[in-house]
């Protein structure tokens, strides 16, 4: 049996145990819940959409749906991005916002995709955009539109285009996959006979750092998930463990028994300047930083139990988090520093959020086998692995844990989802 992320990595991993190319077979996506503010919104078939091998306003539906803040209800739409609405019959409907366009081949080959999005409210015209954009990138394009409607009508950025990168066990390999935020576009970045943990983004999307066991003994790599270069960062005696990139991309924060013990050391990203973080006789793990940099978040037993700390990164002594129940980790910060994820054990592997402000806490999952919660770049969502109905699962949450969804692959077995940052 795989082990679990939690064992592994704030238990005991540290005590030593070619270009991207699309593959595999796509998740299928469960929603249930229903956001707290739903925004009726009206979306036409894209004109000339069906010559092409994808529906895009199939996607930007299913974007908008599955983010819990839209409805999408039936009404008259206009024919395409230079139409007028009938808001009259949109607003007897009870409509907020309707979006039209088209996709049209363009002389080079390309597809112009082109949207445009009306305020039935105010009955005004809210803008629109032509993306002339490759056959091989029209989703892309689609959550690009999806983005553009969900940031002009909540005023947050959407993370539709944003990628998510996840391990999976299945037919004897291991495989660090990268796919889209919906579960689709699913394209391998390593696959190994060995297990393959705790992948981390780097901040400008271009790598992902990685622990593997390929020699079987635990090392950080780091992926370029553009170009499929890999390199050592950390191969030091005993185990290599839980990388973490700085907000800024220049450091790296790892966890090593190089010395004795498993405490969080940082370094360069290129591997150098290794300066050791944490001091305890117990374990130090998992370290994450604060947005601003200022700060790491870690687990550490040094209480007695695993429990996250807060230690300055320029200095200063390290102070507990959390406080409710004797077993938490896998530390996760929102993108504000306003809210940490993290799991606790209580009758199960449960998914907690906690006000940093505050340090209430409330638990958002329904599911008892969480693990690994990572937050989306806007910080509306979270993503943890789980098992519901007997299938192991990726579920992205709202932060109130009112509005779910599950991306569902069968017959194998994933773990450690990672969100990936804004820029694509």
């Amino acid at each position: 049996m795989w082990p679990r992320r939690q064992a592994l990595r704030a238990l005991g991993a540290a005590l030593s145990l070619p270009a991207l190319t699309p593959a595999f077979a796509q998740f299928r996506v469960e929603v249930s819940g229903v956001g707290a503010t739903q925004i009726p919104i009206v979306l036409g078939a894209f004109r000339d959409e069906g010559l092409l091998p994808q529906s895009i306003s199939a996607i930007v539906r299913a974007d908008l749906e599955r983010s819990g803040v839209f409805k999408v209800v039936d009404g008259p739409a206009p024919v395409d991005e230079t139409g007028t609405p009938d808001y009259n019959a949109l607003r007897a409907r009870g409509v907020t916002a309707v979006v039209g366009g088209s996709a049209s081949r363009l002389a080079d080959g390309r597809i112009d995709v082109r949207y445009r999005l009306w305020d039935v409210v105010k009955g005004a015209d809210q803008g629109g955009q032509s993306e002339p954009t490759l056959p091989v990138d029209l989703r892309l394009s689609a959550h690009h539109v999806a983005d553009q409607v969900y940031q002009k009508l909540t005023g947050e950025r959407g993370v539709f285009s944003t990628r998510i990168a996840y391990v999976t066990k299945g037919g004897g390999k291991y495989t660090l996959r990268v796919a889209d935020a919906d579960g689709a576009g699913i394209v391998p970045a390593l696959i190994d006979n060995q297990p393959i943990i705790s992948p981390a983004w780097s901040p400008d999307g271009s790598e992902l750092a990685y622990v593997s066991f390929h020699d079987r003994k635990a090392k950080v790599m780091v992926r370029n998930v553009r170009n499929g270069s890999t390199r050592e960062v950390a191969a030091f005696k005993g185990s290599n463990s839980s990388p973490e990139f700085s907000p800024d991309g220049r450091t790296m924060a790892v966890t090593l028994s190089k010395d004795g013990g498993s405490h969080v050391y940082l370094m360069d990203r290129s591997g150098g300047g290794v300066r050791r973080f944490t001091e305890s006789t117990g374990i130090d793990t998992e370290a994450r930083f604060s947005p601003d940099g200022a700060s790491l978040y870690f687990v550490s037993d040094r209480g007695g139990g695993p429990q996250i700390y807060r230690q300055p990164v320029g200095g200063g002594d390290a102070k507990r988090v959390t406080f409710t129940g004797a077993y938490n980790i896998s530390p996760a910060l929102s993108p504000d520093g306003k809210q940490m994820a993290y799991i606790s054990r209580s009758g199960g592997f449960k998914l907690m959020v906690m006000d940093l402000a505050t340090g209430d806490v409330r638990g958002v999952s329904d599911t008892n086998d969480d693990e690994s919660p990572s937050f989306a770049p806007n910080g509306r969502y979270i993503i943890y692995a789980t098992r519901t109905g007997g299938r192991d699962v990726l579920m992205v949450t709202t932060t109130d844990g009112k509005f779910k969804s599950t991306l569902v692959e069968s017959g194998i077995d994933i773990r450690e989802p990672v969100w990936g940052p804004f820029g694509r």
